[in-house]
């Protein structure tokens, strides 16, 4: 299992939810946090517990929407000087739920792929390079299992090619130190679950994270974050280690 202590991740969507129980989890095994949202004001209480912790942390802000805030946003990164290690590409938008999903309108699409999909796309186009270069790097796209809902047609589209995107370029990681994976949180009590939700928020954990600890050099795997409740760390990494990842098949 991966010790991530003084290393460096950048989570997006840090401020509720999923993105901020993953932070908190990052930072209780001693890894250092980016912690993006929106506006670096919704993660200033977090940075103050996080620093509780004797960890290191600061806040950037970018609407994902905004493919040139986003390039702006790693650009702070790297003048900040920090080699990211990790990514929990987190943030997610679900617009709407469309009855009428006939006449769903096309905003729906555009703004869900340019959160969903264009916005990780950029980032891992920026960070994963570095992380071959330097040897070692772990980026966790967070997906849906949203199946057979047209009412969702924009969102759970973006999440397809999300998963696509992502298991296509895993195939060009392997034998690297470098692991790419996805995993689903399920749907959880969150702003975007919703209250009706079945899963508290923190049942994600530690299963929302696995990615990051892996060690055994295969990337393109799914972790259902809902498949390790109750787990301890050692425990869901020696299961996530066993799973093999579902390769296309043409």
């Amino acid at each position: 299992m991966l010790n991530v202590q003084g290393k460096w991740a950048l989570i997006t969507g840090a401020s509720r939810g999923v993105g901020r129980e993953t932070a908190r989890f990052m930072a209780q095994q001693g890894c250092n946090l980016i912690l993006h949202s929106r506006d670096v004001k919704h993660t200033a209480s977090l940075e103050e517990e996080i620093r509780s912790m004797g960890v290191q942390t600061y806040s950037i802000s970018a609407e994902l929407g905004n493919h040139e805030e986003v390039t702006a946003m790693l650009d702070a990164i790297e003048v900040q000087g920090t080699q990211v290690d990790i990514v929990f590409n987190n943030a997610a938008v679900q617009i709407a739920y469309r009855t009428d999903f006939w006449n769903t309108p096309v905003e729906d699409f555009e703004a869900s792929f340019r959160i969903n999909f264009i916005s990780v796309v950029t980032i891992c186009n920026r960070l994963i390079p570095g992380m071959l270069e330097r040897g070692f790097g772990r980026v966790i796209n967070t997906t849906s299992g949203i199946i057979n809902e047209p009412e969702q047609a924009g969102y759970a589209a973006s999440k397809a090619a999300l998963d696509k995107f992502t298991k296509d370029l895993s195939s060009r990681l392997e034998g690297t130190n470098v692991i790419l994976s996805l995993t689903d949180p399920g749907w959880c009590r969150t702003d975007l679950g919703g209250p009706q939700a079945p899963n508290a928020v923190d049942s994600v954990i530690p299963g929302i994270a696995i990615g990051a600890f892996v060690n055994d050099g295969r990337s393109g795997r799914f972790f259902h974050a809902q498949n390790f409740v109750g787990m301890d760390l050692e425990e869901a990494v020696t299961k996530a280690e066993a799973q093999e990842a579902q390769r296309y098949v043409i």
